[in-house]
């Protein structure tokens, strides 16, 4: 099982998860660089491209095969890079609160990536980390609001210039990397016949809606679902080990 974060976390966001599936399971859970314990090199560009590269890299290094891909927010096209490329070694997915196609039809998203790609926008973030403070807490849901410990931990992570950077490049991507999506995208029918779990956290104000969900449904043959409402954006950090129960069921039915 390969766990794949989004913006601003880190494999951390998985940790229940990788508790509870560890003991059967080889889980593979990378940092991207400048995230959670790598190294924040400089040089670096930090774009989605570039980090999916380097966990394409990695995966190849390691050999893996009969692969279940865990993937949200960023971490859905970065890890779908390597899934249409590598099809054969993919097994099953596991999708939450993530996309795979340009955001243009989303004018709140566009408008906050806008925004934040600003001088004043990337400033809050490289120098008070606004991402975390801010964004963190909008986008998590009712029922599960986002503890000041969780918030902390994000946020003392991200405990440089260049590892705020990383996440700056993160929120200004949703704009800039249309033509890397819309290629992703245009690619997403050799991944019809895997196996796929929706794990979605219904109180998203970015991607808690059924339009998104539907979007997946007309992708896949073979698609799970499980709603979770008043669950926001960060379904791995705001569910915890409950989602151990509809992982571990849609893993026995699609056996290996």
């Amino acid at each position: 099982m390969v766990f794949l974060h989004g913006n601003p976390t880190s494999a951390r966001l998985y940790r229940h998860l990788l508790h509870g599936l560890a003991p059967d399971h080889r889980c593979i859970a990378p940092d991207y660089l400048g995230f959670g314990r790598s190294a924040a090199p400089q040089e670096f560009s930090y774009r989605p491209p570039a980090h999916a590269t380097l966990v394409e890299t990695l995966l190849r290094t390691l050999g893996v095969s009969d692969v279940t891909l865990v993937l949200h927010d960023w971490g859905g096209p970065i890890g779908l890079t390597y899934a249409l490329r590598h099809p054969e070694t993919i097994r099953r997915l596991i999708l939450m609160n993530t996309w795979a196609w340009p955001l243009t039809h989303r004018p709140v998203l566009q408008a906050a990536s806008r925004l934040l790609a600003t001088p004043m926008g990337r400033i809050a973030v490289e120098r008070f980390n606004a991402f975390t403070r801010l964004v963190m807490p909008a986008t998590t849901g009712s029922a599960s609001p986002l503890r000041p410990d969780w918030i902390q931990t994000y946020t003392a992570a991200l405990d440089t210039p260049t590892r705020r950077l990383a996440c700056w490049v993160f929120a200004r991507a949703l704009r800039k990397e249309t033509q890397w999506l819309r290629a992703l995208w245009t690619r997403r029918e050799r991944l019809r016949d895997h196996p796929t779990l929706l794990c979605w956290g219904m109180d998203d104000p970015a991607f808690g809606h059924e339009r998104c969900l539907q979007r997946w449904q007309r992708l896949f043959e073979n698609i799970h679902v499980r709603r979770f409402p008043a669950t926001g954006h960060y379904v791995p950090e705001e569910k915890g080990a409950a989602l151990l129960k509809p992982v571990r069921q849609f893993l026995q039915s699609t056996p290996g």
